[in-house]
């Protein structure tokens, strides 16, 4: 694209169509920038063009295709209007510690009580295997290199601390309960690691219509931090540059209203130094997982 940019007409165009289609601001403004127009030149064609927020929808919208990838009118997310520094997550006040808008990650403090956590270490420990990755080539699980950490996965409601923290997570994040995924608790030792991935599956792989049956795409992630590791083992985000810390009882959220890199959520589990490092993640879909 030419180095001297401008406004035109057809920009504003489709700007106005993504809107009426029902895109947000911030993912019309990825999409811009990752089709190459310069972030001055997007902003000055959002301002001059966007005149009210797209309608925020009720359920979840059908996918649209663009650029190879589908993308969501609506995503699980917090309210963050008027820059509230704590949030009512039903039976706990959770505290708005930073967010990024692009990429969409809210780090959050006090959503787990330090018995909650210990709950989930305890009942995690006797079942942890070697973590496994969706093979994307068949739909299944497979052994991957790229993560060294063991872990467990318990069933929606499976114990009454998971059913109380899936509650107010669905609460916190405006999402049902039904649409997440089983919560998974990891161990990291010292030097265990995951290295940066994406957690949508990519719809050019073979084996993704097969993993999109049981539930449809991944739309956020939620890593709740159990222990703190004496050094390392950070949550990145390289195309942020952020490291978030692994602080018990605390979280950091992000979604992506598409699978594709523009999402601009690469992330990883940085290698744990010194303690041993335990979380548990949630991922939410389109509709009911089952």
């Amino acid at each position: 694209m030419a180095v001297n940019q401008s406004v035109t007409i057809e920009l504003r165009q489709w700007i106005a169509e993504q809107a009426a289609a029902g895109f947000s601001r911030e993912a019309v403004m990825a999409s811009m920038v990752a089709s190459g127009w310069q972030q001055a030149v997007a902003l000055k064609a959002l301002a001059s063009t966007w005149k009210e927020p797209a309608p925020v929808l009720t359920q979840p919208a059908p996918a649209v295709r663009r650029e190879g990838a589908a993308a969501w009118h609506r995503l699980p997310d917090l309210d963050l209007s008027f820059s509230p520094r704590q949030i009512d997550a039903g039976d706990r006040m959770v505290n708005v510690i930073a967010s990024l808008s692009q990429p969409r990650v809210v780090v959050l403090g006090n959503l787990l009580s330090a018995e909650e956590c210990d709950a989930l270490i305890e009942s995690a420990r006797p079942q942890l295997a070697r973590s496994l990755t969706v093979a994307t080539k068949t739909g299944g699980e497979e052994l991957n290199p790229d993560r060294t950490s063991s872990g467990t996965f318990f069933a929606r409601g499976q114990t009454p601390e998971v059913a109380r923290i899936e509650a107010r997570i669905a609460r916190l994040l405006n999402w049902p309960v039904e649409n997440g995924e089983g919560l998974q608790v990891l161990h990291y030792r010292p030097g265990a690691e995951y290295k940066p991935h994406y957690d949508y599956f990519d719809p050019g792989e073979p084996g993704t219509p097969t993993i999109l049956k049981r539930g449809g795409q991944r739309l956020a992630t939620l890593v709740m931090y159990l222990s703190e590791p004496a050094r390392g083992g950070g949550t990145t985000f390289p195309d942020a540059g952020l490291e978030v810390a692994p602080v018990r009882g605390n979280a950091v959220f992000f979604n992506y209203d598409r699978p594709h890199p523009s999402t601009r959520t690469l992330h990883g589990g940085a290698p744990v130094i010194e303690g041993d490092k335990w979380v548990a993640t949630k991922w939410l879909r389109e509709r009911e997982f089952v």
